[in-house]
């Protein structure tokens, strides 16, 4: 085979095997990952979530073309189950499946659903979010319990069931979030449960409402249509809103079959159906008159603020020169600031512009110069809510779910928002109450934690005290809490850290600005290796002893020593002979400093061990040479590469150590670690789309560049996730080339399986 052949064949290998761990194996798990079957949805129903609860598996409703999808990715807590054979035996067109199935919460106070909708960035998107709730005799009790619903943080409605089969809530909402959550509250009155769970994204310019409020539908109503059992919805509504059809007194209907012209000004897509019917009055002498609380037998909230949008297509054609003419009153009050004349199919929505206060009661009559009697088509009431109250940070919700997954901690009452409402407040917390909410105490102890510390804790900026105490945590102290201003306790005993603990950890804890507890960590250090440590300060007078005496003692053995260093030196020249002289050359007593005495081992390989340690405030990784003989060839071939290698996608080498027997190259520290960590599911850190590809893409241009920009030619030969070390950044850097070939440039094209190299992993 060709050997630029062999070496494009090699490049593509290793991108297609990097391609499938970073993009198919989110957090190490073989399955596909979740973004492939949410294209099945966008394919079916662009932005749209539709959970079926309690669903055993997703599938495609063929009476309404919705896509749903079971609860699995959307909430962690809950039991599923079946309706009745009766409940399940009646069907309701349009809502049946729905009904089938049901999610019950018998453990909790709080259990919540996450709902993630794609918005375009930096644009307030609003969604119509509706949640269904059919008892259907699930437990065998006959007894339907009630329960509270929860829009995030506020409340929303009592769910309460007994009274018919089923019943639904819904809402319009432009969240502040990415996330959207729905949460189900028991008040002691039976086991919330729930059917189904529905977003729709809506068009921006429809149902404008102000910031912190949201629209609760009352009704929503297609007058003119037949009185059925059912709703229409998508595909007929494009954003899939449910029109019931009432059967009102003194109105009377009246339909077409004729489409209506929907290129006009009608933004809020009202169905064809419903514009295609219609109801008027008797005569022109008579109103359209509504009264809410009389149709429907309720009594609204006197402090209650509502909106009513009216929805007119004329879908008669009257004789030419007639016209129909008329006027909207809402309460008692002209909401048109002159009447509207209707033309022939055309459609046009007229609402409210300030909520009005405690009722609903209209009119809509026809001028006195109409010719023809009010119409009117469809429609809808609202509730404005307002006042809401603010969720918790967004920068510490981020950081405690990010906790949360990092640690696996499953708590019941770790749901919804860690600070609101207060009696729901996720337990081992503590909050500030202000315009939004802010995390100030954090305690884990004795939570059967393992890990590191998680990098996310050094996220809860306002954060005043942390206990992790008493757990199995492992690693270093890391550097970003002493970035922590207001943190006045801190308690990391009881684990297995190592290391050192920061320098301004303990400066604060000696100052008193910090209550510091590290006991029961037996290699946890209070050095600061990477900080200039405190010099001795020795008596004058000794100093110049001790200066003259070496004086004397150096100027006797210098020559006699220097033939015994040249010969060592010359024993073991080999090792360093590529080392570019402009890199920096470090004693090996420097090497034990860097190092803190070689306190810390953070790998070991073929050549030996790689310690931690700091140069200054760099932080590096140091390799010491082992003494075996295949530990001296891979750290040659390692020197001889990275000191003829010069490439952004490498790892940097700083400089090395060549005194006597003792050796070692040094490394820039990558403080991400490795691929392989990354892609584990025990790392912290989660790795976007964006950021595996740029991994793969980082590490292609390395091989590539190792392949065709070197001359001659170099192999790897043990390529591998391990091997992949990530900056601050995270990118991509390659490492390890101690099993490395190079290739001579006069015809060496021949690949044997003798020389096929590699580690495991």
């Amino acid at each position: 085979m060709h050997t630029d052949s062999m070496r494009s064949a090699l490049v593509w290998i290793f991108t297609l095997n990097v391609c499938l761990q970073i993009l198919f194996i989110p957090g190490g798990d073989s399955k596909p990952h979740p973004r492939f079957r949410e294209k099945i949805t966008e394919e079916y129903n662009p932005g749209f979530i539709s959970i079926d609860c309690g669903a055993s598996n997703d599938y495609l409703d063929e009476e309404t073309s919705i896509f749903y999808k079971t609860d699995t990715d959307f909430i962690e807590t809950g039991e599923n189950l079946l309706t009745s054979s009766v409940f399940i035996n009646t069907n309701i067109p349009g809502l049946g499946r729905q009904l089938h199935t049901l999610r019950s919460f018998p453990e909790g106070n709080r259990n919540c659903y996450t709902l993630k909708p794609e918005y375009k960035q930096g644009e307030q998107q609003s969604y119509l979010i509706r949640a269904m709730f059919g008892y259907g005799n699930y437990d065998g009790k006959n007894h339907a319990p009630t329960f509270d619903l929860y829009l995030g943080v506020n409340y929303w409605k009592n769910v309460n069931t007994a009274d018919r089969s089923y019943i639904w809530a819904e809402i319009i909402h432009a969240p502040t979030t990415d996330t959207i959550q729905v949460c189900l509250v028991n008040i002691d009155t039976g086991t919330p449960f729930i059917s189904s769970l529905e977003l729709r994204p809506l068009s921006t310019s429809i149902y404008q409402i102000m910031s912190q409020s949201y629209l609760h539908l009352w009704g929503r109503f297609d007058v003119g249509g037949p009185v059925e059992t059912y709703y229409k919805r998508y595909k007929d509504d494009i954003y899939d809103r449910r029109w019931y059809s009432p059967d009102v007194k003194d109105w009377y209907k009246i339909n077409t079959t004729i489409d209506v012209n929907k290129s006009g000004n009608d933004i809020y897509k009202v169905p064809a159906e419903v514009l295609k019917t219609a109801v008027q009055s008797f005569n022109r002498s008579y109103d359209l008159y509504y009264d809410y609380e009389i149709e429907w037998n309720v009594h609204l909230n006197k402090y209650s603020r509502y909106y009513v949008y009216f929805h007119f297509a004329e879908i008669q054609k009257l004789a030419p020169g007639l016209r129909r003419i008329i006027n909207i009153t809402l309460n008692d009050e002209n909401i048109l600031s002159e009447p509207i004349t209707l033309e022939y199919m055309k459609p046009v929505t007229i609402s409210n512009k300030n909520a009005t206060q405690g009722f609903v009661r209209f009119s809509i009559r026809a001028t006195a110069e109409s010719d023809a009697p009010p119409i009117l088509n469809a429609f809808e009431v609202y509730e404005l809510i307002t006042d809401l109250n603010s969720p918790t940070d967004i920068k510490d919700v981020d950081a405690m779910e990010n906790i949360k997954r990092y640690y696996g901690i499953s708590r019941i009452d770790w749901q919804g928002d860690p600070c609101l409402p207060e009696k729901f407040r996720w337990s081992g917390l503590d909050c500030s109450y202000g315009i939004n909410p802010r995390i100030i105490s954090l305690n884990l102890s004795s939570s059967k934690l393992g890990g590191q510390i998680a990098a996310s804790v050094s996220d809860l900026s306002e954060l005043q005290s942390l206990d992790v105490s008493d757990n199995s945590l492992n690693g270093f102290v890391p550097e970003s809490l002493s970035q922590l201003e207001y943190l006045r306790i801190l308690n990391i005993g009881g684990n297995k850290l190592s290391g050192s603990i920061p320098a301004k950890l303990i400066e604060r804890s000696k100052n008193g600005s910090l209550i510091l507890s590290v006991d029961g960590n037996q290699n946890l250090s209070t050095s600061t290796p990477c900080h200039k440590r405190n010099k001795v300060v020795i008596p004058l007078v000794v100093t110049l002893v001790g200066a003259f005496i070496l004086s004397a003692v150096s100027l006797f053995v210098f020559r006699r020593v220097q033939v015994v260093v040249s010969m060592k030196k010359l024993k073991f020249s080999n090792k360093m002979e590529y080392v570019d002289s402009k890199k920096q050359e470090f004693s090996y007593s420097e090497v034990q400093m860097i190092t803190n005495n070689f306190e810390r081992v953070v790998g070991k390989g073929g050549f030996g061990t790689v310690y931690y340690g700091c140069i200054g405030e760099t932080r590096v990784a140091v390799k010491m040479l082992s003494h075996s003989t295949q530990g001296v060839r891979q750290f040659q071939t390692e020197a001889n590469i990275l000191t003829r290698v010069h490439h952004r996608c490498f790892t940097p080498l700083i400089g090395y150590c060549n005194e006597g027997t003792r050796t070692a190259l040094i490394y820039e520290y990558m403080t991400n670690g490795d691929l392989a960590e990354k892609l584990s599911g025990e790392s912290q850190t989660f790795l976007g789309w964006e950021q595996r590809f740029q991994i793969a893409l980082d590490s292609t241009i390395g091989l590539e560049y190792l392949h065709n920009g070197c001359k001659p030619p170099i192999i790897h030969r043990d390529v591998k996730t391990r091997n992949i070390l990530l900056d601050e950044n995270l990118r991509a850097k390659i490492s390890d080339f101690g099993l490395s070939r190079i290739f001579s440039d006069d015809g060496d094209t021949h690949i044997s399986t003798a020389i096929i190299a590699g580690t495991p992993g």
